[in-house]
């Protein structure tokens, strides 16, 4: 038979100094204190796994902040659950899980940690549009929640309003993101499993709207409504800008100085500024070059060709065109990206390559390698197709005064801005 330990008592544990090494105090029933070299003392728990066998042990705090009462009513608890083959560090830990979990694992945070990837594969552009996003419609009811206890329902709920002011776009764009951060809970250990896989299937789908782009015989009229818009000087370059150039809204209104080689024609916008995210270059055209002449006495000491008006030390916004559109009563009619739809069409319609097109729009080659390998070469193939397309700009804006035109016309001197 066992010789049972003695109980220790709280005259004794005041008592306690340490040694030249660690050693062990025991209370009985798994309960000890180990004593350090530096003098500080921990209670642990010693026991066998209720499966297993192996020798465990479990710590339950520091003397004298744990006291030995509290000490032994944690053993006591310990015991309990071995008694039902429960391991009570085990448990311990899951508890601790779930708390971190609600604490630490909520939607919000998991969601900035998933942003912090995301953002590195889209545009700044795009990328501002995905947190606004989630800011606006979706961290206000579940930031806080835990992503462990996000349903389907719960999010249906939270969607059902957007379905009914027919924001269906918005909707589709916020399932596509609410399953991405689910997903990356998943692969990343926080979730078992993604809970909101089919929620798209419930919700109406929006119904597939082409950009609004003028038809090709209707350019003159967006040539004369360009020159005699009250619009600022900048902004007028900007939209020719994107005009001739072929670029997206963002594209063009991030242009930066640095990426522009004036000697060889050619910008080069960086790799994480376009949607794709593969870098694009553009040989530019006389009309372009006319331009940036233009508008350099304003903005050439600066890093963007197109400041905004706030904070001339960034770029202006991606919208600047489109709202000027709007206000030229092209609202309906015509987008800003619509001038890229409207210079396919045309250079179609004129028996242009449709591969040299499409490389001009920055649509990515199916066939990756061959896209790489001839990227230098299309460029050139490109000039005179580009060219052509600045020319056929100004004929639909002769006697309309467009900036390039005006910049030809004058020559050294400059236009004002307004």
């Amino acid at each position: 038979m066992c010789a049972q330990a003695t109980r220790l008592s709280d005259r004794q544990l005041k008592a306690i100094k340490p040694k030249d090494k660690d050693y062990v105090l025991s209370d009985g029933d798994g309960l000890q204190l180990r004593v350090r070299i530096n003098g500080s003392t921990l209670w642990n728990f010693n026991y066998r796994h209720p499966v297993t066998k192996n020798r465990i042990n479990m710590g339950l705090g520091t003397y004298p902040e744990l006291s030995l009462a509290q000490a032994r009513k944690k053993t006591v608890e310990a015991r309990e659950l071995l008694a039902q083959a429960i391991d009570p560090k085990e448990q311990r830990n899951a508890f601790t899980q779930t708390k971190k979990a609600a604490t630490e694992h909520t939607f919000e945070n998991v969601a900035a940690t998933w942003f912090e990837l995301k953002q590195d594969v889209v545009t700044p552009a795009y990328a501002e549009d995905i947190w606004r996003s989630l800011i606006l419609h979706v961290f206000p009811k579940l930031g806080t929640t835990p992503l462990s206890q996000i349903t389907a329902p719960m999010v249906i709920e939270l969607l059902r309003p957007l379905e009914a002011k027919g924001s269906l776009e918005t909707v589709k764009r916020l399932t596509q993101r609410l399953n991405e951060i689910m997903i990356y809970g998943v692969n990343s250990g926080v979730i078992f499993a993604n809970p909101l896989s089919g929620i798209r299937g419930v919700f109406k789908k929006p119904k597939k709207q082409n950009m609004a782009a003028l038809r090709p015989e209707e350019l003159p009229e967006l040539m004369i409504a360009i020159a005699n818009a009250s619009i600022k000087r900048t902004t007028r370059c900007l939209i020719e800008w994107q005009l001739h150039t072929m670029t997206r809204p963002a594209e063009a209104a991030t242009t930066c100085w640095a990426d522009i080689d004036l000697e060889r024609k050619i910008w080069t916008i960086p790799a994480e500024r376009m949607k794709k995210r593969r870098p694009h270059a553009i040989p530019l055209t006389e009309h372009a070059l006319a331009l940036l002449e233009t508008i350099k006495p304003y903005s050439g000491h600066r890093e963007f060709v197109f400041p905004a008006d706030r904070d001339p030390r960034t770029h202006c916004n991606s919208q600047t065109a489109n709202m000027a559109l709007k206000r030229m009563g092209f609202e309906g009619r015509l987008v800003s990206h619509g001038m890229r739809s409207m210079a396919s069409t045309i250079l179609n319609e004129q028996g242009w390559d449709p591969e040299l097109i499409e490389v001009a729009l920055a649509h990515v080659d199916k066939d990756e390698v061959r896209s790489a390998y001839n990227r230098a070469d299309y460029i050139e193939r490109r000039r005179p197709m580009m060219a052509w397309w600045s020319d056929h700009i100004q004929e639909a804006a002769t006697g309309n005064l467009s900036v390039s035109a005006i910049r030809e016309q004058r020559h050294s001197k400059v236009v004002s801005i307004r």
